[in-house]
């Protein structure tokens, strides 16, 4: 299925990226977008820039729940040994 829409172009060279558009490239606020000039026309896609920190997320936690109220039963836990 064909989408196609229009955007304006501002006086500061800023367009306003159509709602079907950025659902269909799952994008959002802060998201950036590349746009490539080939022979066959310009393409816009949607930059994926992974973390390098992704591959550490939740390491330090192991199977230990997080929250105010785990901090003060673990301190208490370490107090008690």
């Amino acid at each position: 299925m064909s989408v196609k829409k229009q955007a304006r172009i501002t006086s500061k060279g800023q367009i306003t990226v159509p709602r079907e558009i950025r659902r269909a490239l799952g994008v959002g606020p802060g998201d950036r977008l590349l746009f490539e000039k080939g022979a066959g026309g310009v393409s816009v896609r949607p930059v994926r820039i992974k973390s390098p920190f992704s591959k550490y997320r939740g390491a330090g936690h192991g199977n230990k729940s997080s929250g105010k109220k785990a901090i003060v039963r673990r301190i208490r836990e370490l107090r008690d040994q």
